[in-house]
């Protein structure tokens, strides 16, 4: 009897839950245009996204500050506005591309590129533009952040797109993309400051189509290298290892409109999630083009590992706290059933 009860409350819960309502691209509270979402929870239980913030209309990717957003149901979010701009920063004065973020030694980090001068894109040999690597921190995951060693991580090669990864023992590994110079990997030194040693040119197993924006994450043991493949459908390699060598297992995401995407990938309250960007027309845009907007979707695994394909959807994860309370009354009925066995 206290079974069947247990088992009617559950679907009642399931049933009764808040219907789903569309939630892409994700809501901010306002039409800010954000890219490049860099998806991390910290030991607060929230989820916050680090993102670079396109301008209104703007000019070739003219791009000034970045911006922090936080939420514990993944569909009211907090803007905690611009944490770090180009206009703090000694050395770049454009270019505030795709950031990501860390926590280490009580501190939290941010890596962001920047740069300076124009890339013409009609007479590529009179291009100036040139991007760094640069790292701020702060004693908030909301900032203000400050950038910490008042220049970028190094000057050569040119290089934008960091990637942060923190392993299990501590050790933090930037990943990105380099003129000339995809596929490396450098080992952040314990400060955080500088990198250790020299860059690490990884084995991918014999693949290296063109990449930006890659993406690192570890699930069970296994390491995942995930990256927009040719700058626009999202693709992976699995390794024993965050150096590699890897093993490309395909894409998991379709390209949109011949656009380019970026994203991160996380676990959260038991549930895989992709975190991406779309390009899409706003009805109060002062401007009829697609610009981007932060986006997401959930993610599934199949039994051995590799990543099952992901479709863009209006409703993203509209329904993540009613799947969260799902899976907690699905947890405590199963502890039930097992005592009344």
């Amino acid at each position: 009897m206290y079974k069947n009860k247990l088992k009617a409350s559950l679907l009642a819960l399931i049933l009764g839950a808040t219907a789903a309502q569309a939630q892409n691209p994700l809501d901010f509270g306002s039409d800010i245009k954000t890219a490049d979402p860099s998806a991390h929870v910290w030991e607060d239980g929230k989820m916050y996204l680090y993102t670079s913030h396109d301008e209104e209309c703007q000019e070739d990717f003219w791009m000034k500050n970045w911006h922090v957003f936080s939420s514990k149901d993944l569909v009211n979010w907090t803007d905690h506005g611009a944490v770090l701009s180009v206009d703090d920063l000694s050395w770049a004065d454009n270019y505030a591309w795709a950031p990501d973020a860390a926590y280490k030694n009580g501190k939290y980090y941010l890596v962001f590129p920047a740069g300076t001068g124009h890339k013409d894109r009609i007479n590529p040999e009179n291009s100036t533009k040139w991007m760094g690597i640069g790292i701020a921190v702060s004693d908030s995951p909301t900032g203000p952040f400050k950038d910490a060693i008042g220049k970028p991580l190094w000057r050569e090669p040119y290089a934008n797109d960091p990637a942060l990864f923190m392993d299990d023992d501590g050790k933090a590994y930037l990943y990105f993309h380099g003129t000339n110079f995809d596929y490396y990997v450098a080992e952040m030194a314990d400060d955080m400051l500088s990198i250790k040693g020299d860059f690490h040119k990884m084995d991918m197993g014999g693949y290296e189509p063109k990449m930006e924006g890659p993406w690192v994450f570890k699930r069970d043991d296994k390491y995942y290298f995930t990256m927009p493949e040719n700058n626009r459908e999202l693709a992976y390699y699995m390794s024993d290892s965050p150096k590699g060598p890897w093993e490309y297992k395909g894409v998991f995401m379709e390209q949109e409109n011949e656009s380019n995407n970026h994203h991160s990938i996380v676990e959260y309250k038991d549930e895989w999630l992709l975190f991406y960007h779309r390009w899409l027309k706003s009805p109060v845009s002062s401007c009829e083009k697609r610009q981007r907007y932060s986006t997401a979707e959930y993610l599934h695994f199949n039994a051995d590992g590799t990543i099952q394909k992901v479709e863009r959807t209006e409703q993203g994860v509209a329904d993540f706290a009613d799947r969260v309370k799902a899976a907690k009354a699905s947890t405590l009925a199963q502890k039930a059933a097992q005592k009344e066995d």
